[in-house]
């Protein structure tokens, strides 16, 4: 995480006014990329949280996006087949990709249909590089949400795969349902030219405070906080999970 940590953050009113945001930064980060360089890559997250924004994505800035010169990633995944309620995957094409003119080959799922989750990574990073070099910018944008006890991607607490500073995708086990997933790592996630962390709801109020008082004491231990971005990382916020008086948007 870059050195502001959360006080490079935008407080909203709600998940509304925060979706509406993220949607208006990233279309403008999209067509900033395909005119400086041509194309643009996105990776995005699972969860609750960006569902509202993939929503407004697909409806009311459908018309505003270089669709068919954005190349679509994710983050992580979770093992199971891409039809499955908990897949991330299934989330994003029913919110997103099944209304907006996206050409098919500029959507890059994580294959689940392997045997092990680590051959399912293995694939996907043969797919990053054909996109990403090994050096510079990753993504042009990347999506993260925070679990309750600082998880990012699914990169939790005591993983392994924390310290993986060669690989870019690997198969993880989550102490969570389901509890075998693929995660991109460090490396790659580090060098996004932007990172957005999207965090709404009470539940998260606890792990802000804690990231919060972190960064103020030096002590930075949790996942999301050893990410450390090398571009800019904005910190979107709704009021409930901020907890603290003050300006919203």
């Amino acid at each position: 995480m870059d050195k502001t940590g959360v006080t490079n953050a935008r407080i909203f009113a709600d998940l509304d006014a925060l979706s509406r945001a993220v949607v208006e930064d990233s279309v403008r980060v999209a067509n900033e990329a395909v005119r400086a360089r041509g194309r643009c890559l996105i990776a995005l997250s699972g969860g609750k949280t960006p569902e509202k924004a993939y929503e407004l994505w697909s409806t009311e800035f459908r018309e505003k996006m270089p669709w068919a010169k954005t190349h679509f990633f994710w983050g992580d995944e979770r093992f199971v087949a891409a039809d499955d309620p908990k897949s991330n995957y299934r989330m994003t094409r029913e919110t997103l990709f099944q209304h907006v003119p996206v050409p098919p080959e500029n959507v890059h799922p994580i294959a689940t249909n392997f045997r092990e989750a680590d051959e399912a990574a293995r694939v996907y990073e043969k797919v990053l590089r054909e996109f990403i070099a090994e050096t510079g910018p990753s993504f042009d944008l990347l999506f993260l949400g925070v679990g309750g006890e600082g998880h990012t991607a699914s990169l939790f607490p005591d993983s392994p795969a924390l310290t993986e500073e060669k690989r870019w995708v690997v198969g993880v086990r989550a102490p969570v349902e389901p509890p075998v997933r693929i995660s991109l790592t460090f490396p790659i996630l580090r060098r996004a030219r932007e990172t957005y962390f999207l965090v709404a709801g009470a539940d998260k109020r606890e792990i802000v405070a804690t990231l919060r008082r972190d960064a103020a004491s030096g002590s930075q231990k949790l996942p999301v906080e050893m990410l450390r971005t090398e571009g800019e990382g904005i910190w979107f916020l709704d009021r409930t999970a901020d907890g603290e008086p003050g300006h919203a948007f």
